[in-house]
């Protein structure tokens, strides 16, 4: 029995371009569905962590034009 991945590979080149294209991105995307929902879970303990600091006073909000206008005098 021919190697399984072998095969997979013979069969994918027989297809067009687009057809290979498109199992690839399936592919990778079949390999980074864990990663992507570790660090979902990971940005939402994140999100909480913040969230509660801010409600304990520990940080405080900055208007949005502050923010902007900083990075507009770090971007020159």
């Amino acid at each position: 029995m021919r190697d399984q991945v072998s095969e997979l590979v013979k069969r994918g080149r027989e297809l067009a371009p687009a057809d290979r294209e498109r199992l690839v991105e399936q592919l990778l995307e079949s390999l980074n569905e864990l990663a992507a929902s570790e660090l979902d879970a990971a940005w939402e303990a994140e999100i909480g962590k913040r969230l509660a600091e801010y409600d304990r006073g520990g940080v405080k909000a900055i208007e949005a034009e502050e923010v902007f206008a900083k990075v507009r005098l770090l971007a020159q």
